[in-house]
């Protein structure tokens, strides 16, 4: 009983040192933690980081065990590890370090580049022309740019910058047009390029029916946050990838709900952390007066 005492006793005073800093930091890194794990899950180095945790436990059980030579191997296996896995996850801390870099992560105290109407009207106007693109079994690949640049894939294509209509889109990919074999970029939705080349998929686990459209759709969402359409050539049926999963055989209902949720957000007048700041005290003093009216 004085050693359970003893244990609650100690955990009671470290938790008494524990401040408003620790607090912040404990939530910091939890918060890493958590993303770091979502993007493993959602690539195919999922069981890749599976095998190292493995080994993590096995080099601590070792430790435990006093079992010498094994703890010995496992350390320096882990030492040299450390390299391999900056190659091993190379596009994972690629993708990271450019979503971080990304027009999102200033999202707080920049303007919305676009408006909802004019994206709406994109959306509505693509969603259109891959229904009568799918009746008719045209190929088709849309991608739809959000907080990570497309610049680089761009410069593979032909610029356009054109209003985003079902018209053109079907012009576009019409199988006997210059640029149908190749990817479609709407920018601030517009057409900013078409006839630009995605890379494939490294993905060895997808089904042998997907073809070279739709390996190179998830392709780019693995290296990108777009939002990758996918009209197939041969079937007809509307996917959508995003980061890596593949949403296949949508009807019109769902893939439009499917875009407008992910691409459309709130309008924001203001973002600057002035008004941010005005905005945090005035609600402050709207619940205040309603406490007192309560009262």
């Amino acid at each position: 009983m004085n050693g359970i005492a003893g244990f609650f006793q100690n955990i009671g005073s470290v938790i008494s040192t524990i401040g408003f800093a620790d607090i912040v930091d404990i939530i910091i890194v939890a918060y890493l933690i958590y993303k770091v794990i979502g993007l493993i899950r959602k690539t195919s180095s999922y069981n890749l980081a599976k095998g190292l945790l493995v080994m993590l436990i096995a080099l601590w059980l070792s430790g435990v065990f006093k079992l010498t030579m094994i703890n010995y191997v496992l350390k320096k296996a882990v030492e040299i590890g450390l390299i391999a896995l900056v190659i091993i996850f190379q596009p994972e801390l690629r993708k990271l370090l450019a979503k971080m870099g990304s027009s999102n992560f200033y999202g707080l105290f920049s303007a919305k580049s676009q408006s909802v109407s004019e994206l709406d009207s994109a959306i509505t106007q693509t969603v259109l022309a891959c229904q009568q693109m799918s009746e008719t079994k045209t190929g088709a690949l849309i991608m739809f740019e959000r907080g990570m640049t497309l610049n680089d894939i761009m410069t593979t294509g032909t610029q356009i910058d054109a209003e985003t209509t079902a018209e053109l889109l079907k012009n576009i990919f019409y199988p006997k047009a210059p640029l149908h074999d190749g990817a479609m970029i709407i920018k601030n939705a517009r057409i900013a390029a078409a006839g630009c080349v995605l890379p494939l998929t490294k993905n060895n686990n997808l089904s042998k029916d997907l073809g070279m459209r739709h390996r190179a759709g998830i392709g780019a969402s693995e290296q990108s946050d777009a939002i990758v359409v996918i009209v197939s050539e041969e079937t007809g049926a509307i996917s959508v990838a995003i980061e890596g999963m593949l949403k296949r055989n949508l009807d019109k209902v769902t893939f439009e709900k499917l875009l407008r949720n992910e691409l459309v957000q709130e309008p924001v007048e203001s973002k600057t952390p002035k008004d941010i700041i005005a905005r945090f005290f005035d609600k402050n003093k709207v619940n205040s007066n309603e406490a007192e009216k309560n009262k």
